[in-house]
């Protein structure tokens, strides 16, 4: 489907091997205690998943989107809180290589090449809820530097992430698209989580408000040029957020599909002697599951590579990527409940979980609203905002 080399299947099968020994076996306690799945990062760490898109330069693996994707698809079919950690690090990380090199950033790189550094993503803003694109939040001059006070909300890795890749406006913002990326480190002066984390789905990925309370920006810490921050947002966090993101509930699907089909060829009744998959109406809802699978699988291998080679079309096909894998997991997790009746309902199954879990994108911005929105606009000759 991502149309691998060798090389690059190996590292799909590596994660794939982390996912079934370490992520599978601990996610269900993961989810049910809410509680962030450090051993399945440390695994992913040590294999060297944390700089898997980032220059061999900095000692990263130089891997593209189509490799991404597939090794999100792992991660999410075994755990996906971890999945959505994973995917908010490398969105981050690409974020900081996308920025204008220094010594200070080209170090950092290289801690997140070697396992040592995790970052995410702190774009949303209590002010401007699921308009992430819009911050609210502007900087402000002060003793040759610059200051920002700000509310981010639903921050993936909130109390465990070493860094933030953040927008506000910058001073004299004439609106929300004036504005700038900034770094932002835990611990420093200033940063603080704040709560936890108690939702319907990817209950592990320990998603909390993220306070700035008077932080001080130094010039290593800006990742962009004033005024230029919401056309970077646009051209490195968005998109590899938008497939990512579209590869955990791709992930989620295969998941879903395949646990549906052991099930039904598993379990039967014992008075006919007759199994699940005997069944002609369920063994179509298993069908159409499936076939829902592959479509967004595919529409998202193509985009992974459009990505590869831009032209006038991948920002759409980034929406459309999204807005599919999204749609499918939601009805395909449905199907999956209703084929694998009271099993899936009393949590015998990890149907149930993997049920919540795909509801996270639907209110993820940019929610499935969005995403249909913005296409429209894309293909109608509008800006997307």
């Amino acid at each position: 489907m991502y149309e691998l080399s060798a090389t690059q299947v190996e590292f799909v099968e590596t994660a794939a091997d982390i996912a079934a020994s370490v992520l599978a076996p601990e996610a269900a306690e993961v989810d049910r205690a809410a509680i962030f799945p450090a051993a399945g990062l440390a695994a992913l760490a040590d294999a060297g998943f944390y700089g898997l898109c980032l220059p061999e330069a900095v000692g990263g693996k130089g891997q593209p989107p189509r490799v991404y994707c597939a090794v999100v698809e792992e991660l999410a079919a075994a755990c996906g809180s971890t999945a959505m950690i994973y995917v908010m690090h490398n969105t981050a990380a690409r974020a900081i290589a996308a920025a204008p090199p220094s010594p200070a950033r080209s170090e950092l790189l290289r801690q997140i090449a070697r396992g040592e550094h995790l970052t995410t993503i702190a774009f949303s803003e209590r002010g401007s809820r699921s308009q992430f694109w819009a911050p609210v939040s502007r900087f402000e001059e002060k003793d040759g530097a610059y200051v920002i006070h700000a509310f981010k909300s639903w921050i993936t890795s909130a109390h465990h992430a070493d860094s933030y890749v953040a927008a506000a406006q910058i001073p004299g913002a004439a609106g929300p698209f004036d504005a700038v990326l900034y770094l932002a480190r835990r611990g420093a002066l200033g940063v603080r989580a704040a709560g936890g984390f108690d939702g319907l789905g990817l209950r592990g990925n320990d998603s909390a408000p993220v306070i700035f309370d008077g932080l001080r920006i130094e010039a290593d810490d800006l990742l962009s040029a004033f005024g230029e921050g919401t056309q970077m947002m646009l051209e490195v966090p968005f998109p590899w957020f938008n497939i990512g993101t579209s590869a955990m509930s791709v992930g989620l699907c295969r998941a879903a599909t395949q646990a549906t089909a052991a099930h039904l060829a598993g379990s039967g009744f014992e008075h006919t002697g007759e199994k699940l998959r005997d069944l002609p109406v369920l063994r179509a809802r298993l069908g159409e599951m499936s076939c829902r699978t592959e479509q967004a699988r595919a529409l998202l291998a193509f985009t992974a590579r459009s990505l590869e080679a831009p032209d006038d079309t991948t920002q759409r096909y980034v929406l459309l990527a999204r807005l599919a894998a999204l749609e499918a997991a939601i009805d395909v997790t449905d199907r999956a409940m209703q084929a694998c009746g009271g099993a899936a309902f009393s949590r015998h199954l990890p149907l149930e979980r993997l049920f919540r879990d795909a509801r996270a994108g639907w209110v993820m911005a940019p929610t499935v609203d969005h995403l249909a929105e913005f296409t429209g606009r894309v293909l109608s000759g509008l800006p997307l905002f």
